[in-house]
């Protein structure tokens, strides 16, 4: 008995913890079956029309890394699953076991009760007390005994119930772990057939090497000057708080102290989009002996035109065009910036104080897709945007 009250005691302090897990892995999973929702119609709409190129191989890449995740979740789950059927079915057989017993101690009842069926041997039992004291007892004894057969039959009833109600949550964690298997293989005959299609494109690509070397060369001058035309912007903000005259205003402050308290809270900068390149530096995903130029932000995919929202209210700074990224503008928020690039229309101007999600420009479509590139900086170091902007 103490065995079942210590397994139901456990059963109810894991549910919520269960139930939480449960809940975080759906949505982990949600966010990957959309991240590969999102890449697919990329592909499909825009690339796929196209001679092979890094964009493609890249959307190809970030699919396949996305699927490999949701296979990982799918595994969680059927362990899950089975190790909830599994317990499922050891609950079922404690409570047949458990029923057994109950029922063979009720049989003994009813058939004592059988036996002495007549009451008036039991009030003529009660009436032969020797006094008033003993003649209680009886009669509390043959009380109690009629509400002992009473309680056994509604609890026989209850484990019944009970376990008929586990026998169906049990037919369903059967389904949904088939279900998830099913799944399971479904993924993986789609990845295999995302890794031929990657091993594909890149062999076509490296065909084409002295073609991708000077791309990458044009590429590695315009990501020069964009970063040192931000550096420049950054150290000039930060010489002017050097000075004697640079006074920080208590509004600054706490715009600095109300950002770096939201990393990892942050919304981002476009409704939907998946990073295909990370920050930091990488090699050529053809060419493993060329390094690409150091990322100091992330390259969000996003749908054609999508508009581009201020991840924190602040300043627009400054305002810039640059070669190969369209328009930029670049926030203020205290001692903290990001920057916005790849913009095609612009909604804020230079000096206006901007608030949290409002839209600031809309992307420039290319290959009918846009793609944005996002910086932040706290002062003059850079950050890894992924740290601090969350779904």
């Amino acid at each position: 008995m103490k065995q079942i009250v210590s397994l139901f005691i456990a059963f109810f302090l894991l549910t919520p913890l269960l139930g939480q897990t449960v809940s975080e892995q759906s949505s982990r999973k949600k966010q990957l079956e959309e991240e590969i929702a999102f890449l697919d119609k990329q592909l499909s709409s825009t690339i796929s029309k196209q001679q092979a190129n890094t964009k493609e191989l890249d959307f190809i890449r970030k699919k396949i890394s996305s699927r490999k995740k949701l296979i990982t979740e799918l595994e969680k789950e059927i362990a899950g699953l089975d190790s909830e059927v599994t317990s499922r079915e050891a609950t079922i057989g404690d409570l047949n076991a458990k029923l057994a017993e109950l029922k063979n101690s009720y049989s003994i009842l009813i058939y004592q009760a059988y036996k002495h069926r007549d009451k008036t041997n039991w009030i003529m039992h009660i009436l032969a007390s020797r006094n008033i004291e003993q003649g209680y007892r009886r009669w509390s004894y043959f009380r109690s005994f009629h509400e002992t057969i009473r309680q056994m039959a509604e609890e026989i009833d209850k484990k019944t119930e009970n376990i008929s109600r586990e026998k169906e949550e049990l037919a369903k964690a059967m389904t949904r772990s088939l279900s998830a298997k099913l799944n399971k293989q479904k993924e993986f005959e789609t990845l295999a057939r995302e890794e031929k299609k990657a091993k594909d494109v890149t062999v076509q690509l490296s065909k084409r090497e002295k073609e991708m070397r000077q791309q990458i060369a044009s590429k590695r001058k315009e990501v020069e000057r964009l970063n040192k035309e931000i550096e420049r912007i950054l150290a000039k903000a930060a010489s002017e708080k050097k000075s004697p005259e640079y006074k920080e205003s208590e509004v600054d402050r706490q715009l600095s102290d109300n950002f770096g308290s939201n990393k990892g809270k942050l919304p981002w900068p476009v409704k939907s989009g998946v990073i295909v390149e990370e920050f930091g530096q990488h090699n050529h995903p053809v060419f493993k002996n060329i390094t690409l130029p150091f990322n100091n932000g992330v390259n969000i995919a996003a749908n054609a035109g999508a508009d581009v929202y201020s991840v924190f209210e602040g300043v627009v700074k400054q305002i810039l065009v640059m070669p190969g990224y369209n328009q930029c503008v670049l926030i203020q928020h205290g001692d903290y910036f990001t920057f916005y690039t790849k913009l095609d229309k612009l909604f804020v101007k230079s000096g206006e104080r901007v608030s949290t999600l409002q839209k600031i420009g809309s992307l420039a479509v290319q290959d009918d897709g846009s793609v944005l590139h996002f910086q932040l900086w706290h002062g003059t170091v850079k950050q890894n945007p992924t740290m601090w902007i969350s779904r």
